[in-house]
């Protein structure tokens, strides 16, 4: 008996669990691919695979909507896949483990998935009914929406028919978004050399966690710490009194999530580590003091260790690793001067990691204003060559420009109102939708984003509103339903 089998709509819910059963973290999608390929042959539906992993799939209009205008369905089939330190999940082989309490459901020791499960869940739902009204469906699933939007970059889409689009992608009830930033991956390559650790040496590690973490674009504004900036700023302070250098140093899991952990391991001469320790304990109550109210969990934990390794980062380059992390921004860069409260322009850096030759810092740069994201880009660039590196950037998007004629917003926004006696918000976003992608593949394409209420996305935390589910679940039927052109 599966976790959610007896939850309503248990179409809804049987399809979110068969997809929670099959690994389906960015760049690990052939078994998800596969598993809607199968769905659709086993339904004698058209479909489409492409190289890329895309899934299309079209499901022809009920009786009675063979005129009405058809209707794109679109999710993206990855989902950020972490886990707790502790928990022996493998995200890349092993199911998810779905638990429920009360109203919502989550996965055990991971990330749930629900952003963008629940929105393939939703349409293999309708494609699977034999008794709910639509005109002609052509479902549109993506992959590698979380690390860049690949797939919606790559798939062609035009055989496709519909002019209108719900993006099934927003994790707000009652919030419907018609506008999006632009954005793009930029990676910060830094040189470092190494040498061997001298005799008499010690090795210190230096973890902060129990960050909040959170989205990069919808959770930015919260000026929740970053755990690779802190660690920047305590290796700073203590550079100042005591002669380090890095052995290892790491942060962060996802480049568009904000970084929860990170760590380094320094060395120094013995006699140094009784003073550094102190030097640590004393910075450790200052950034929690400075954090207090939004980190209540934030610590920083110091420590000596054992020798793994015969070298470590020469101190010149150690000091320049220090130099960019501290200077490299991070977090609003700008805010909109059109939407109160909407976040025009922000950097999230979101992964840090060391090779042999090199540390490298990745981040996430968005923006409303597609100018405001090169430049942005072009401060990165500048601090990091002017500190000997270089950088590469990929994964760029287009933004969603707000259409103030939207037929297909107008209706929904009414269709909610009679629906739920309330009005729906309609708001723009500073995270990326793959609306703006699909725009400029099929011009004129009227979209909306909406969905369930799914909470701390991203994060080992991330929770699916089940009564919200099936809410939304209800209001997709009723839009399905709708005659008017």
């Amino acid at each position: 008996m599966g976790a959610l089998e007896n939850i309503e709509p248990k179409k809804v819910f049987h399809f979110f669990e068969e997809i929670c059963k099959i690994p389906h973290g960015s760049g690990n999608l052939d078994r998800i691919s596969s598993y809607l390929t199968t769905f659709a042959q086993d339904r004698g539906l058209f479909h489409i695979r492409d190289a890329h992993n895309n899934v299309i799939i079209v499901k022809e209009a009920t009786k009675g909507y063979e005129t009405i205008a058809p209707i794109i369905l679109q999710g993206h089939m990855d989902m950020v896949a972490v886990k707790k330190n502790d928990c022996e999940i493998d995200l890349a082989n092993d199911p998810l483990r779905l638990k429920v309490e009360g109203d919502y459901i989550y996965a055990e020791g991971t990330s749930l998935g629900g952003d963008d499960g629940i929105a393939v869940a939703y349409i293999l739902a309708i494609l699977d009914s034999q008794d709910i009204d639509h005109p002609r469906i052509e479902a549109v699933i993506t992959t590698d929406e979380e690390v860049g939007m690949n797939g919606a970059t790559a798939i062609d889409l035009s055989m496709l028919q519909a002019k209108r689009m719900l993006n099934i992608d927003s994790e707000e009830e009652g919030i419907f978004l018609t506008s999006c930033a632009g954005g793009m991956r930029v990676d910060c390559h830094l040189p470092i050399k190494t040498v061997k650790i001298p005799q008499h040496s010690s090795c210190i590690t230096v973890k902060i966690g129990g960050l909040a973490g959170g989205h990069s674009g919808t959770e930015i504004h919260k000026g929740r710490a970053n755990a690779i900036k802190l660690l920047a700023v305590v290796l700073k302070q203590a550079l100042e009194t005591s002669e380090i250098c890095i052995v290892q140093i790491s942060g962060g899991e996802k480049d568009n999530a904000i970084a929860r952990e990170a760590s380094a391991i320094v060395c120094m001469d013995s006699k140094q580590t009784k003073p550094f320790i102190e030097k640590i304990a004393a910075i450790e109550t200052e950034i929690k003091n400075e954090n207090k109210s939004r980190e209540k969990e934030l610590y920083i934990e110091c420590g000596e260790v054992e020798l793994q390794v015969e070298t470590m980062i020469d101190r010149e380059s150690t000091q320049r690793i220090v130099d960019f992390l501290v200077l490299l921004p991070n977090g609003v860069m700008a805010m909109s001067a059109d939407i109160h409260g909407l976040v025009e322009t922000s950097l999230n850096v979101g992964i840090l990691r060391q090779t042999p030759t090199e540390v490298i810092a990745s981040s996430a740069i968005r923006s409303a204003i597609e100018t405001a994201k090169y430049k942005v880009k072009m401060q990165v660039e500048t601090l990091t060559n002017r500190l000997g590196g270089y950088i590469n950037s990929y994964g760029e998007y287009p933004g969603w420009q707000y259409d103030p004629d939207s037929k297909l917003r107008a209706t929904m926004v009414k269709i909610y109102r009679e629906l739920f006696q309330k009005d729906a918000q309609v708001q723009a976003l500073h995270a990326g939708l793959e609306c703006g992608i699909m725009i400029a593949k099929i011009p004129g394409l009227d979209c909306v984003s909406f969905g369930p209420n799914i909470y701390d996305i991203h994060t080992t935390e991330e929770r699916l509103s089940i009564a919200s589910t099936k809410r939304m679940w209800e209001y997709l039927l009723e839009v399905l339903r709708q005659k008017e052109e």
